[in-house]
């Protein structure tokens, strides 16, 4: 069978895989007009600088957990725990926030960055611990874990973290003198128009980077070397000199790092303080991520944005249609599941037509 080539396997497979999801026929099933559907999800999330804000927002937020989930997949570990190593991350940010005196957003910036990644980084490392040592499975310690974290959020929320005499399980605001910039913001002082009324903030910009510096550690690296030769052959990079306990380790705590600073995004830059439920799913979600952008960073960034159409549009087409909500939760389901869980319905007949080609 002739393999794909690296443009049809990263490009054309995913493309063709959201062509089946967005075919219409579920929306045509309950007696609404696909094309409009398609019109009012594309106008919500890309059809303004405020529905991009938007869209930008929830991508941000799977940028991280994607490229979370890529480095534990790069080492064959299947890191399923961003959800909680997330909702640790969020702890961290509110510790930083509530506790300690920044007196100005870079320096608040600066110590959330460092307190969500540690948290988010100590939340993965029992998990790849016990994985490292004890051989215990790490889909189902991760899996365990967001449990854990969902239970121990809680009773941090509701016992210790919230204001006396407030009844909602949330911290205190934040300092708002200590809000970060809004991506608005930034684009207009530089002569590009964008609203500034919506959450994408600068850790898109930041998030943009991070891709960057993950490729760099991946494939120009010692440590992305070993990573990735203990992910492709246990056995031979065990030959090679490569203590797979070191690797588990790295792997999965950059992971849980990575899944920890999304929280940044969600807690100090939309919602100003620490609620039950910040990450929203984002940590299961950057499985989709990663595996629609094939584990490599540029494919995570693409792989966001349209996840945050998804999500954004999915909105939208909620309050314009009388569409329900499940049946756009299902929309997004198919999404995920023909992109990420089930490409090779798609590559088998795409290698057969290549195979006919021309040599």
């Amino acid at each position: 069978m002739t393999k794909l080539p690296r443009w049809a396997d990263v490009v054309l497979v995913p493309l063709i895989c959201l062509v089946i999801a967005f075919s219409g026929v579920l929306i045509a099933a309950i007696g609404q007009s696909p094309l409009q559907a398609i019109s009012i999800m594309i106008s919500g999330s890309l059809g303004s600088t405020y529905a991009w804000g938007h869209t930008l927002y929830y991508a941000t937020n799977f940028i991280f957990t994607g490229l979370a989930v890529s480095i534990a997949f790069q080492a064959s570990l299947f890191n399923i725990g961003g959800e909680g190593q997330a909702t640790l991350g969020g702890l961290g940010v509110a510790l930083a926030m509530v506790f300690i005196p920044w007196g100005h957003w870079v320096f608040a910036l600066f110590g959330t960055m460092v307190f969500s990644m540690v948290l988010g980084g100590a939340w993965a490392l029992i998990p790849a611990w016990l994985q490292a040592k004890r051989g215990s499975h790490i889909v189902i310690t991760t899996m365990m874990f967001n449990f854990i974290a969902y239970a121990l959020m809680n009773y941090l929320l509701v016992n210790i973290l919230r204001p006396t005499g407030s009844m909602d399980p949330a911290t205190a605001r934040f300092d708002a003198s200590l809000n970060l910039p809004k991506l608005g913001e930034m684009l207009t002082a530089i002569g590009l128009p964008f609203s500034t009324k919506t959450p994408a903030n600068i850790m898109f910009p930041i998030a943009i980077l991070l891709a960057v510096g993950v490729w760099a550690l991946l494939w120009h690296t010692r440590l992305g070397y070993a990573i990735r030769a203990f992910g492709k052959q246990e056995r031979a990079a065990v030959y090679a000199g490569i203590d797979p306990v070191k690797i588990t380790l790295y792997a999965l705590v950059l992971s849980g790092a990575l899944s920890g600073l999304m929280a940044v995004n969600a807690v100090h830059g939309q919602a100003h303080r620490l609620v039950l439920n910040s990450v929203e799913g984002a940590g299961f979600i950057g499985i989709a991520v990663a595996l629609m952008g094939r584990n490599h960073p540029f494919g995570i960034v693409l792989a966001s944005v349209l996840f945050g159409f998804l999500y954004q549009g999915g909105a939208q087409l909620a309050l314009g249609t009388s569409i329900p909500r499940e049946v756009i939760t299902v929309l997004q389901a198919l999404v995920i599941l023909f992109t990420g869980a089930l490409p090779y319905m798609v590559q088998r007949p795409l290698e057969k037509l290549f195979a006919r080609g021309p040599k």
